[in-house]
């Protein structure tokens, strides 16, 4: 089967099923082998370090490569019509791989304003100490993105739509803009979005990230991260970023994520559709001051959320008229369904409270005008709920029990 997914004559549903995948040769197996082995007996005599291979084509020690991970891999490399991927621990981890194995002092990094907190927390307190300088947009204002570029830019970092306030950017505008300018990398967060709705490789973008625990997982039991891009980019960086930093993703976490993956396009139809039901009751509710929803109309990107997203996920922000700390008390105690707690993009639905005050002096530090265009969206704070796949009216009257 081809590894290069843009070559595939198989829909995005088959391949979540079978990409990446093959029968056994030896017990005739369906199901993807778990191979836990450190170690592995070349058939040929190699090198001692990675460095130092001799161009073989097995497996040598799990942290260069192992064949449980490499299937996951395929898979994904399928399911985002990309070269090659590599996975690690966490989606910091990889995000971490990406931006530490590609840029270098004297580098500049132009990040979204707003975006995942670890890697928000990165740029902002660890890259600078060595030698990265780092700078924040407004990514959804490109003619701000623009004048944002450096001659030493090398790497502009997008997440659409943006965590937590769900606020999109145009990657194709963007790639492009940045290209033209002379940055080498465009990379982006799709960990909200998943493969089934955007791909922006297919946009014009270099590298793809995710954070494999949510959507791509999807069952809330096993971390992972991967990196999506050209082959020989990954190549590049998987002697750094993967044997160097060691930040390695378990064969039995790869193996969840493997049966996780397969019902994924399954999931996200099920995602969007108690989503979009959860929202627009949400927008009636006399509680409820505001809800950003990519598919709900009054979204101020949806014309931009049509074109770019094929399916619109299952994140939502909403702000309440109460003080959202007392009513997350609330939640903590009397949810039934939903399940006051971080993370996202599993099957079950997860709800936290965002204060703005919070946020912004843990991790996003805004100057005065990007706090404002924040609040814009976030107001005092959001509620960041993930629906997950139950059934859209038992998720809205467990909402209604604790907004009152």
């Amino acid at each position: 089967m081809p590894e290069d997914g843009r070559n595939h004559p198989w829909n995005i549903e088959t391949l979540a099923v079978h990409g990446g995948e093959f029968v056994d040769p030896t017990t005739r197996a369906s199901s993807p082998n778990l191979v836990m082995s450190v170690t592995y007996v070349p058939q040929e005599l190699i090198g001692f370090s990675a460095r130092d291979d001799k161009g073989y084509e097995g497996f040598t020690y799990a942290r260069v490569d192992s064949p449980t991970v490499k299937q996951l891999e395929t898979k994904l490399a399928l399911l985002e019509a990309g070269e090659a991927v590599l996975c690690y621990a966490s989606g910091i981890g990889a995000i971490h791989a990406l931006i530490l194995g590609r840029l270098s002092q004297g580098d500049h990094l132009l990040m979204a304003d707003t975006s995942y907190v670890g890697a928000a927390e990165l740029a902002r307190d660890s890259l600078p100490r060595f030698g990265v300088e780092v700078s924040f947009a407004d990514t959804s204002r490109p003619d701000e993105v623009a004048a944002a570029i450096r001659p030493n830019t090398r790497m502009l970092w997008l997440e659409t739509p943006a965590n937590p306030i769900m606020r999109l950017c145009d990657v194709a505008l963007l790639a492009e803009l940045a290209h033209q300018k002379g940055v080498r990398d465009v990379c982006v967060d799709s960990t909200f979005a998943s493969p089934i709705s955007t791909r922006p490789l297919d946009l014009g973008a270099d590298f793809v990230v995710h954070s494999l625990t949510k959507y791509i997982g999807g069952h809330g039991d096993a971390m992972g991260g991967a990196v999506v891009g050209r082959k020989r980019d990954l190549d590049l960086l998987n002697l750094e970023a993967t044997v160097h930093f060691g930040g390695v993703l378990s064969p039995f976490n790869a193996w969840l994520i493997l049966r996780g993956s397969a019902t994924l396009p399954l999931r996200m139809k099920a995602h969007e559709a108690a989503a979009l039901q959860v929202a627009r009751h949400l927008e009636t509710h006399k509680a409820v001051k505001r809800v950003l929803y990519p598919g709900l109309p009054s979204h101020p990107q949806y014309d931009l959320a049509c074109r770019q997203m094929r399916n619109f996920s299952g994140m939502i922000s909403f702000q309440i008229h109460a003080p959202g700390v007392e009513v997350a008390r609330r939640m903590v105690s009397d949810l039934q369904v939903i399940h006051h707690a971080v993370s996202l993009g599993h099957h079950r639905s997860l709800i936290c409270w965002i204060g703005t005050d919070d946020i912004q002096a843990s991790t996003f530090r805004h100057p005065p005008e990007l706090l404002r265009r924040y609040r814009d969206y976030a107001g005092d704070g959001v509620f960041r709920l993930s629906v997950g796949i139950e059934n859209g009216d038992d998720l809205c009257a467990d909402l209604d029990r604790v907004l009152g």
